[in-house]
């Protein structure tokens, strides 16, 4: 591996007008492509094989036209000063509003509350409820005006008009200027790191090309396997951070082979063959962890994972072939102003043998000097860090945890206030009465048994289709949607279904928005076990090929789950309990969006394989080059620490972007990320790593000879073109190292 990317490293080099051109080509034809390719469809957010999604599926076959899958759009009136919206003035303004609705793009009906009955006991709230044709990703502006002019005239009426529902939801922004922040620190970061322009903005431009690269082959792709930019999220926001840190692992590497005064060629070349061989497997891991999310079993979730895993794979290539090709552009740019300036470099303290000591070096001896108190304390840390994660609920955070300066979380809470706190999640009853001797006895005893249900405040008449086969029911809890309660209902009405379907000679479904939340939240439950069975058993061979021991790669999992259930105990700390929950703008604690612990899972479980594999590489490395078990351990510190600590901080920064969003979940997912990538980086692997790595000594690198026998020789520390390509001498009193680590 490492002499194969030795030599690829040296072409891309010598050939670097080409090898930039041909990445330059690969982006104009993929951006030519994608804006040939017809616009990819929504994706939607089926969940096959859970009871809502077979439900709202019948719905689709036994109520055709009828607009199951549009967009709708709840207007709730609020009337002034103690007034009621019954009042004559109140009431035709709501009514000029139905009547003007109704005529507008792409709407189905309206349903006028005087009639419906949706009007509160004390008179002081109503709604009406539009719908569409179209889902919400599809309507028109035309559409959408219309409505908007409508609902302003009613305030223009005296009214308070508030709008629920998806039709006119803002959507939500990923992160805002805030994103932009994260860069700008990365950049800082990387400037400090290297003390050069060049080298810190070599990473930064790779990896918006290779992001650039990306996202265009998911617009041109998007329409044959049904991507769409929803899709491609997950992917712009690893492709971003991956493709930092694998650049700066090698443009890092090949100022030290500067350093120890190599000719800018075979110092590229190097950078490629021993860096560049820890990118692929770390990237390995990544896109290992990202592909794993398939067995979720979740459409959109399968296509966000590889969509990610395509664009790792990018980056890797984007480092292996681009990055040495530009540092054959400028090689001396990227190098320290003192190294190129030719300046002495700073007298520092120097070990036994003779190396320059620097932060990474001085913080590895104190930890092999007080090993089991170092890992005592970091195991404990995160262990009561992670207390909180086994009260965790899932769910999916509605328009109760948006700011209340949006119209949406207005809407719910006068909904909320006017016909209690189920009314804005109500249960959907699909009844399938085919088989039923009378359809219409059937439904009314099903409703009449789920309203006797405790915990039922009301059920609706049934809604028969034109073929007289199928029913709907909304029964509209007494609890919120998110409530404990809540969950317990579902449950007990669908616990209840044998013997009411045998009374009735007919069968039902539940569905709705939160019974659809209630069982998405089971099924990631249910999938995350195996989720991390199969990416950390993949992962834990993937390590013993590379690490060659049993050990280490026990160690690296071990280590992860910690990170991974400490950052998942405060995230439930904040976003849950509420804890510190106003210092990042959240507004309403509820339960954990149900996909967080997946991402979190997956995305965490690949970046800290990449620390590991930066770090331990270059540990084992100088073990297997004939340092002591503790020397190598401050050897692989000396040269590497400072690196993951820039990696871990660029990576920090990118996810806390996200932070900045308005939508709590948005919020949620960057918190948990740069929590997680904090807790990895700095207490597991510049920690825990060198305790474990010193108390276990030469034992950490033991492999059975029948296992070394057949595991295959994978080259990862360079040991083969290190001896074929020696290091020149360095001259009298000076250490080359030190040209490198000091800036």
């Amino acid at each position: 591996m490492a002499t194969f990317l030795f030599h690829l490293g040296r072409i891309a080099f010598r050939w670097r007008w080409f090898v930039t051109f041909l990445w330059i080509a690969v982006l104009a034809a993929v951006g030519f492509a994608a804006m040939k390719a017809p616009a990819s469809p929504d994706d939607g957010f089926a969940m096959p094989g859970i009871e809502s999604q077979k439900a709202f599926d019948l719905l689709d076959q036994r109520f055709p036209g009828s607009g199951a899958d549009g967009a709708s759009a709840r207007i709730v009136f609020i009337a002034p000063n103690g007034e009621k919206v019954t009042a004559a003035d109140n009431k035709a303004a709501i009514e000029h509003l139905v009547d003007e609705a109704s005529d507008g793009p792409q709407v189905t009906g309206v349903l006028n509350p005087f009639q419906a009955k949706a009007v509160s006991e004390d008179g002081s709230t109503a709604y009406a409820t539009v719908s569409f044709k179209a889902p919400a990703a599809d309507l028109t502006d035309a559409g959408k005006e219309h409505l908007t002019r409508a609902v302003d005239r009613a305030r223009d009426a005296g009214l308070t008009v508030e709008i629920g529902g998806d039709a006119l939801a803002t959507q939500p922004a990923a992160g805002g200027s805030a994103e932009m922040i994260g860069i700008a620190i990365a950049a800082v970061v990387l400037l400090i790191t290297f003390g050069s322009m060049a080298a810190a903005g070599l990473p930064l431009l790779t990896a918006i090309i290779g992001v650039a690269v990306s996202m265009t082959a998911i617009i041109a792709l998007g329409s044959t396997f049904g991507l769409s930019l929803t899709s491609g999220t997950l992917a712009s926001m690893l492709g971003l951070a991956c493709g930092i840190d694998y650049a700066l692992f090698v443009v890092s590497r090949y100022r030290e082979e500067r350093g120890k005064g190599r000719p800018p060629r075979e110092a590229a070349a190097m950078a490629v063959g021993t860096a560049g061989s820890a990118v692929v497997f770390a990237g390995l891991t990544v896109v290992i962890a990202l592909a794993g999310l398939s067995v979720v079993g979740i459409p959109m979730l399968t296509k966000m994972g590889l969509t990610a895993a395509g664009a790792v794979v990018v980056a890797v290539l984007i480092c292996l072939t681009l990055v040495p090709a530009l540092l054959g552009f400028w090689p001396n740019a990227v190098l320290a102003r003192r190294v190129r300036k030719g300046s002495k470099p700073r007298r520092t303290k120097t070990d036994n043998a003779g190396n320059a000591e620097n932060g990474g070096s001085r913080w590895a001896r104190l930890v092999i000097r007080h090993p089991l108190p170092v890992l005592l304390l970091g195991v404990v840390g995160l262990g009561v860090l992670a207390v909180p994660a086994a009260d965790l609920q899932l769910g999916m955070p509605g328009d109760e945890a948006k700011p209340t300066s949006t119209t949406e979380r207005r809407a719910y809470d006068a909904l909320a206030d006017g016909f209690g706190p189920g009314f804005n999640g109500p249960l959907t009853i699909v009844v399938d009465t085919k088989g039923a001797d009378d359809p219409q006895a059937a439904a009314s005893l099903i409703s009449k048994r789920i309203a006797d249900t405790g915990g039922v405040v009301s059920v609706s008449p049934a809604q028969f289709n034109q073929a007289g086969d199928a029913a709907t029911l909304s029964a509209t809890p007494s609890t919120s949607p998110t409530d404990s309660r809540t969950i317990d209902l579902v449950k007990t009405i669908r616990a209840e279904r044998p013997g009411i379907e045998q009374e009735a000679g007919a069968t039902y479904e539940v569905t709705g928005s939160t019974a659809m939340n209630i069982d998405v939240a089971k099924k990631f439950q249910d999938a995350l076990i195996p989720y991390l069975i199969v990416v950390v058993g993949l992962a834990i061979v993937l390590l013993l090929f590379v690490f060659r021991s049993l050990l280490v790669p026990l160690k690296a999992a071990l280590g992860y789950l910690l990170s991974v259930l400490a950052s998942l105990g405060v995230v439930v700390a904040v976003f849950q309990y509420g804890h510190g929950a106003d210092l990042l703008g959240v507004e309403q604690t509820g339960p954990i969006m149900s996909m967080m612990p997946i991402f979190l899972v997956g995305i965490v479980f690949g970046l800290a394989m990449d620390y590991e594999v930066f770090l331990v590489s270059r540990i084992r490395e100088a073990y297997v080059h004939g340092d002591r078990p503790a020397q190598a351990i401050v050897s692989g510190f000396r040269t590497s620490a400072r690196v993951v600590v820039a990696a871990a901080l660029i990576m920090t920064a990118v996810f806390a972007g996200f932070v900045g969003a308005d939508e709590s979940m948005i919020k949620m997912i960057g918190f948990g990320l740069a929590i997680a990538v904090l807790f990895d980086a700095f207490v597991v692997r510049m920690a825990i790593v060198p305790a474990v790595l010193a108390l276990l000594g030469d034992r950490a690198w033991r492999l059975p000879r029948w296992l070394d026998r057949i595991l295959p020789a994978i080259d990862i520390e360079g040991e083969a073109i290190t001896r074929k390509h020696p290091a020149p001498a360095a001259p009298a009193g000076q250490d080359n190292s030190e040209l490198v680590l000091s800036t």
